[in-house]
């Protein structure tokens, strides 16, 4: 998505330890009417694939999960990153390692809402490592319910992770693929 591309470059930061910073309207502060258009472009690619449900972590994929969501009129679910005391009943579980927290977290998901035989769409802001959606994965797998593809706003090509959750045969759509980023040569795209 071209568009979005420039937006990175536009008004993306590069940070210490290889982060990049697209909080001023991904993650943090979310520019809504940019983030239709993310959303909209999520329903063009994966429109046919008769979606129940559009899953996410908390909490940056949230936001991009709602937006999204009202173009396939379906609920979204959030995996929590920890157990509150308003889950109520039985949770399916999986552990995740955050790379951008450099934490591990035991991600939840109430078995009241993911149902054998859904139809799961997962949507996040980032791919680098792979964890969460491996871990979301986990989840659905677990549900009975099956994951039909994952919507990434900006995929580290340079790291694994988009190798590892593909290798599993899931269909990833990112819509800004980065080749390389550092501070000193900026952001080059695939």
């Amino acid at each position: 998505m071209k568009r979005l591309e420039d937006k990175i470059l536009k008004d993306g930061k590069i940070g210490e330890g290889n982060v990049l910073k697209v909080d001023s309207f991904v993650n943090h502060q979310i520019d809504v009417n940019f983030m239709c258009e993310v959303g909209r472009e999520f329903y063009r690619l994966f429109q046919n694939e008769k979606i129940d449900k559009i899953l996410t972590i908390e909490a940056s994929g949230i936001g991009i999960a709602c937006l999204t969501a009202q173009y396939f009129h379906v609920p979204v679910l959030f995996a929590k990153k920890t157990q509150t005391c308003n889950i109520f009943g039985d949770v399916y579980r999986s552990k995740v390692e955050s790379f951008t927290h450099q934490k591990t977290y035991d991600i939840i998901v109430s078995k009241s809402f993911l149902h054998p035989g859904d139809r799961v769409l997962i949507i996040d802001d980032f791919l680098a490592k792979g964890n969460a959606l491996l871990g979301l994965l986990d989840l659905i797998h677990a549900a009975g319910a099956r994951a039909v593809g994952a919507g990434i706003v900006i995929e580290k090509a340079f790291q694994d992770g988009g190798k590892r959750v593909r290798d599993t045969g899931l269909r990833v759509e990112s819509l800004a693929r980065i080749k390389s980023m550092s501070v000193e040569n900026g952001i080059t795209f695939m």
